[in-house]
């Protein structure tokens, strides 16, 4: 059983992914509320449904390749039941290096999830960021559906991004909530 409503997995490989994550958490601290950190490869699958708010980062590999950990479970994501539960995505990728892959993976982890009927908060404008396409941008273009983080060559904005991105989901689930 959940000891929070909140739950952040990440998948990672070089610890760049959970690193954010639990700054994060922090920020989620910082408002009084209490997160659940969790490696995918750590928890089981079905224990995502026990939770009212999922946070799920995931980092884009090379030409838009998909976290091992994430991708190994890809299958399973759209049989989870999550019908009450508000959603959250953030990825890391390299805007400069894979500009055409930009943050591809939380497009991939979104789209994979779509079934489930969760509810998606944390659109993030894609402004400020220099790249020629993502699957992580919605159909206006001027958004993201999760947080974007690029550590390789926008590491000076992360904390900023951040703070405001959760200060963001707070107001946004609280909205879902009401």
């Amino acid at each position: 059983m959940a000891q929070s409503s909140i739950a952040l997995i990440y998948g990672t490989d070089t610890n760049n992914t959970e690193e954010v994550g639990h700054k994060i958490a922090k920020q989620w601290q910082e408002l009084g509320e209490t997160v659940d950190i969790f490696n995918i490869k750590d928890i089981e699958l079905q224990q995502l449904e026990d939770y009212s708010m999922l946070i799920l980062g995931i980092p884009t590999w090379d030409f838009g390749g998909i976290q091992s950990d994430w991708e190994d479970i890809g299958g399973s994501l759209a049989e989870l039941s999550l019908n009450d539960t508000v959603i959250a995505l953030y990825g890391l990728g390299d805007q400069f290096g894979y500009g055409d892959y930009f943050i591809d993976a939380v497009g991939w982890l979104y789209e994979k999830l779509q079934p489930t009927n969760a509810t998606f908060i944390g659109q993030w404008p894609t402004e400020g960021y220099d790249f020629e396409a993502s699957r992580a941008c919605i159909h206006d273009k001027e958004h993201f559906v999760g947080l974007a983080i690029d550590e390789d060559q926008q590491f000076e904005l992360t904390d900023q991004r951040i703070e405001q991105w959760v200060i963001q989901l707070y107001a946004e689930r609280t909205l879902e909530v009401a």
